[in-house]
C-alpha cells in the first residue's frame, strides 16, 4: 500500500529534491533577533543564515543543546560575520537568500549620531542594494515606535496614520525613521516586497538591558523613584510576539494576490495589545524578584535639569572613559510620558495577534532571571570601610546608626549644646567657659547629691573615670611622637621633589585645614555635625558604588595628566629643534 501511494503521489518525495530555502537575519545575535532565529528553526520554514558583527558565533550554553545548535550542526542555520556599513560584507550575507530580516541596530541608549547614521541609514541602503541586485523577494526591516515620537508630546493608543515628527527624541530614533522611509520606499523595486514592523518596548528572556539595568538600580536603592506621576501609560511587548510579528509579516508578504499587495510598503505597530501603567510593569518585575518597589515620585521638572548636567558631563568626559550614563534627558521623556499603539492595522493585513499574554510574558521573564533574585544578593563579609575609618568602636555606633537609641541620645545633647552655647552667639571663649562652667555644676551637684532620690538610684561617676594612668599617657605620648616623624619625613619627602603624591596629600590638607578654619563654632555644629551623621552612614550602604565613582574620577584625573604631559613634552620637543 504504502509502495502504491509512493507510485501515485511521487511529490511526496520531491521537497529532498528541492533546493534548500534560505533567510538571513541580520543583527542575528541581538535579543529579538535570537528569539526569531529559534522561532524559524522550530517552524522548519527556511534555513537560517545569522549575520553579525562577531568573527564568529559564540552560543550560550542552553543553545548548544537546544534548536539553535543542532541546526547549525545539520547545517540547517550557518553564521557570517558582516558588518552593515560594508557593503561587499552585506551583499556576502544576503547572497542566495529569499527573505531577509532586518533586525541589525546599534544601542539606543548610546546618543551618538554618527554611529546610528552610518548603521541605520547608511547599513540600511546597502541591505536594500544587495536586496534589488541580489532579487531578493521579501525584506522585512524592524523598526521603532520612537520614529513617530518627538520627545514632548505622549502617544495614546497612536496608529500608522501619525507622521514623522520635525524633531526626534534622539539620533536613534531619527535614523530609524530614516531607515524606515528607505525600506518602505524600496518596496515594488524589481519585484522586491518590504514592510516595516515597530515593536514597541521590547521584554522576555535573553534582555540584558531592562531587567538587569532595573536590578542593578534596586541594588544600589536608586529603584525607589518614579519619574513624574506614576501615571503613564505603556504598550509592552513580549519577545516572543515580536518574533511572532516578523513571521506574520513575511507570510504575508508570501502571499498570493492581494494580501501581499495590501502588506506591502506598510508600516505595523507590534505590541502585546494589553497598555499598562509603567511604572506599575517595572514594579512587577521588581517585586517579582524580590526588590522593593518605587514609591517616590519625582517632578519630571527636578529630574530634566539633572539630566542636562550628566549629559553634558558625559560629553565632556566620555573620551576619557566615562560610561554611557543611564540618566540623560531623552530617557527622562521616555518614562514619563504615555506611549501606547493600536494594532489593528497588524491584525488587520498581518494576521498578527500575541501568542504570549502579558502575564504569562511577565512570570517567564521573571522566572528566566532567578539568578538575580533579591535574596542572593549578599554584601560582602567583613567590617566596612565607614566603620574601620571610624574605628569600629562607639563613634562608629553612633554615625553609622547602628545603635539608635544612643545615636539620638548623642543628637540630642550635640542640639542642647548648640542651642544653650552657640546659637547665643557667644565667642569661642566664651562658650568653652559657659560649657566647661555647666559641666562643672553638674559634676558637682551629682557629687553631692544623695544616692537615692525618691527610691531611684543615682549611680555616682567614679573618680577612676578622669584619672589618666601611665599607660594611657605613653599611648598618647607615642601617638604624638609618632604623628610628628610622620610629618618629618613627609617634608623630607617633598624636598626631594620625586614624590608628588605626597605633595598632593600635603596640599589637599592644608586645603582642608583652611576650610575648617573658616568655620565658625556655629557652622560646625549646623553644617559639619549634621553632615558626618549623614555622610558616613550614606557611604556605608553605597561604598561599591561610591568607591567606583571615585576611582573613575582619579582614573580620568590621571589620564588628563598624562595628556597634558604628553602636550607639553611635545611643545618642548619642538622648541628645542
Amino acid at each position: 500500500m504504502a509502495e502504491q501511494q509512493q507510485q501515485h503521489n511521487p511529490e511526496v518525495a520531491e521537497p529532498q529534491k528541492q533546493e534548500t530555502r534560505w533567510c538571513v537575519v541580520t543583527g542575528g545575535r541581538g535579543f529579538a533577533a535570537r528569539h526569531l532565529v529559534e522561532m524559524l528553526i522550530r517552524f522548519d520554514m527556511f534555513s537560517v543564515r545569522i549575520a553579525d558583527l562577531a568573527p564568529s558565533i559564540l552560543l550560550d550554553p542552553s543553545e548548544q543543546t537546544g534548536a539553535l545548535g543542532q541546526a547549525l550542526q545539520s547545517g540547517r542555520a550557518s553564521y557570517v560575520s558582516a558588518d552593515l556599513r560594508d557593503k561587499s560584507q552585506v551583499f556576502k550575507a544576503c547572497e542566495g537568500v529569499e527573505v531577509v530580516f532586518h533586525m541589525a541596530a546599534p544601542d539606543s541608549s548610546i546618543n551618538n549620531h554618527k554611529l546610528h547614521q552610518s548603521v541605520n541609514v547608511q547599513g540600511t541602503v546597502n541591505v536594500i542594494e544587495a536586496c534589488v541586485e541580489l532579487k531578493v523577494k521579501r525584506l522585512i526591516y524592524t523598526s521603532s515606535p520612537s520614529v513617530v515620537f518627538d520627545g514632548v508630546n505622549g502617544i495614546f493608543n497612536g496608529d500608522e496614520s501619525l507622521p514623522y515628527p520635525t524633531k526626534h527624541n534622539d539620533s536613534y530614533s531619527a535614523t530609524k525613521a530614516d531607515g524606515e522611509a528607505l525600506v518602505i520606499k524600496a518596496n515594488g523595486v524589481n519585484g522586491l516586497l518590504t514592510c516595516c514592523v515597530r515593536p514597541s518596548s521590547i521584554f522576555g528572556p535573553g534582555d540584558k538591558l531592562l531587567v538587569p539595568s532595573l536590578v542593578n538600580a534596586a541594588r544600589a536603592g536608586k529603584s525607589k523613584f518614579i519619574i513624574g506621576d506614576g501615571n503613564n501609560m505603556y504598550d509592552f511587548t513580549y519577545v516572543e510576539n515580536v518574533a511572532h510579528a516578523h513571521i506574520c509579516a513575511e507570510r504575508a508578504l508570501a502571499s498570493d494576490g492581494p494580501v501581499a499587495l495590501k502588506a506591502a510598503g506598510q508600516a505595523y505597530f507590534i505590541t502585546n495589545m494589553e497598555p499598562i501603567k509603567f511604572w506599575e510593569f517595572m514594579s512587577l518585575i521588581l517585586d517579582g524578584l524580590g526588590y522593593e518597589r518605587p514609591k517616590i515620585k519625582v517632578p519630571v521638572s527636578i529630574m530634566m535639569p539633572i539630566a542636562h548636567l550628566v549629559e553634558a558631563i558625559y560629553t565632556v568626559l566620555a573620551p576619557y572613559g566615562m560610561k554611557v550614563p543611564q540618566l540623560t534627558p531623552s530617557r527622562v521623556r521616555l518614562l514619563s510620558c504615555n506611549r501606547t499603539f493600536d494594532c489593528s492595522k497588524a491584525n488587520d493585513l498581518l494576521g498578527y495577534s500575541p501568542v504570549v499574554p502579558l502575564k504569562e510574558g511577565l512570570t517567564r521573564t521573571i522566572d528566566s532571571y532567578s539568578h538575580l533574585r533579591a535574596e542572593l544578593y549578599r554584601r560582602k563579609d567583613g567590617p566596612s570601610k565607614a566603620s574601620i575609618y571610624l574605628g569600629s568602636g562607639r563613634v562608629s555606633d553612633i554615625l553609622l546608626w547602628r545603635d539608635k537609641r544612643q545615636t539620638l541620645a548623642t543628637i540630642l545633647v550635640l542640639w542642647a549644646i548648640y542651642s544653650y552655647f552657640v546659637a547665643s552667639g557667644y565667642t569661642m571663649i566664651t562658650a568653652v567657659s559657659k560649657l566647661l562652667a555647666g559641666a562643672s555644676i553638674f559634676l558637682f551637684l551629682h557629687g553631692i547629691s544623695p544616692r537615692k532620690i525618691l527610691g531611684y538610684t543615682i549611680e555616682k561617676v567614679p573618680e577612676s573615670k578622669f584619672h589618666l594612668s601611665k599607660e594611657m599617657s605613653h599611648k598618647v605620648a607615642l601617638l604624638i611622637a609618632s604623628l610628628w616623624n610622620y610629618a618629618v619625613n613627609s617634608l623630607k619627602s617633598l624636598c626631594s621633589g620625586n614624590d608628588w603624591m605626597s605633595y598632593l596629600k600635603v596640599v589637599l590638607s592644608l586645603l582642608l585645614l583652611d576650610l575648617l578654619g573658616a568655620f565658625s563654632l556655629e557652622s560646625l555644629f549646623t553644617l559639619v555635625f549634621p553632615l558626618m551623621f549623614v555622610a558616613f552612614y550614606v557611604y556605608e550602604k553605597k561604598e561599591e558604588e561610591i568607591d567606583g565613582l571615585v576611582l573613575s574620577i582619579i582614573s580620568i584625573g590621571s589620564r588628563l595628566k598624562s595628556d597634558a604631559e604628553r602636550n607639553i613634552g611635545t611643545k618642548t620637543n619642538t622648541k628645542s629643534e
